[in-house]
């Protein structure tokens, strides 16, 4: 299994903030590997339930999951994302600050058979996507959500 934790802060307001990465398909903005996402369940404002089919670049590879909301909340948004070889949770939370919003962005990839043999390879991957993500997220929501 792989973690990672990062936490930063967006100068838009937290209301704002949750409405846009509620929905996944704006990963192709912020999260560095994702090529494509597209909502493939539910209809309107992304709802507990809702999915979508997300493309990826990792490692020069092509993979692709399947995410569904889990959790929407206030303050938080979880999605759970699944293929035959791992399950990717992203877990969200959301607080206010004086200037915005911060963002605790933490991400679990949990390998199934025999891709768990890579795990220890692939942690060194996943941090440096982590770090990207401490930049590309931030500027996805300040580009998206206009003063």
């Amino acid at each position: 299994m792989v973690q990672i934790r990062r936490s930063f802060t967006v100068s838009r307001q937290l209301t704002d903030v949750v409405d846009y990465l509620a929905d996944f398909a704006h990963a192709v903005d912020w999260d560095p590997g994702t090529r494509e996402c597209t909502r493939t369940h539910g209809r309107g404002e992304p709802a507990e339930g809702a999915t979508w089919h997300n493309v990826s670049l990792f490692r020069g590879r092509r993979t692709q999951l399947n995410y569904r909301l889990e959790r929407r909340e206030a303050g938080r948004l979880t999605f759970v994302g699944t293929n035959r070889t791992a399950t990717s949770t992203d877990d969200l939370t959301f607080e206010p600050t004086d200037t915005g919003t911060r963002i605790t962005y933490n991400a679990t990839i949990r390998f199934h058979g025999a891709a768990r043999l890579a795990d220890p390879f692939l942690r060194r991957e996943f941090e440096r996507l982590g770090d990207e993500i401490t930049r590309t997220m931030p500027d996805a929501v300040h580009a998206a959500l206009p003063r």
